[in-house]
């Protein structure tokens, strides 16, 4: 489920596939949940080891990381 908040972690370099439907039981991963929405998920590379803060809300603007888009939400 989409959540208010980010999910901030850090993170090894890698692929990584953010869940953009917000039904995934994996947040903020995708799990294959998005099939009966249309929605796809978005890969992301990570270069190097750092901290992130993944979007929960799903609207960021700067998906998939968080802007603070959820503090507009109630």
């Amino acid at each position: 489920m989409s959540v208010n908040h980010p999910f901030v972690m850090t993170v090894k370099p890698g692929r990584y596939v953010w869940c953009s439907c917000g039904l995934s039981q994996k947040q903020p991963f995708c799990d294959g949940s998005h099939g009966p929405t249309g929605m796809r998920p978005m890969f992301v590379e990570i270069t190097e080891e750092k901290q992130v803060a993944w979007c929960g809300c799903k609207i960021s603007g700067s998906k998939p990381f968080c802007d603070g888009s959820h503090k507009k939400l109630d």
